[in-house]
């Protein structure tokens, strides 16, 4: 299934299986909250690797943890 996001067309299915699998991991390990709000960060996270020709949504989940656990830390850091 494909909608229009601006100037280009993503598959919302891809995106939202990519971003339930990497979610679950995140709220098992406790770095976000479980509830059923989605995660803007994370979801940005796995639209951009999408837009960088990630389509695997295992491997697309996997990078979005890498990122998301990373950007935290920096955070947590500063």
């Amino acid at each position: 299934m494909l909608v229009e996001r601006g100037l280009q067309a993503m598959n919302v299915e891809l995106v939202s299986e990519a971003y339930a699998i990497a979610a679950n991991y995140l709220r098992r390990s406790g770095a976000i909250p479980d509830s059923l709000v989605t995660d803007e960060r994370l979801l940005g996270i796995i639209v951009k690797l999408l837009q960088h020709g990630e389509f695997n949504k295992i491997r697309l989940a996997n990078k979005a943890i890498t990122w998301f656990e990373t950007q935290s830390e920096a955070r947590a850091v500063a």
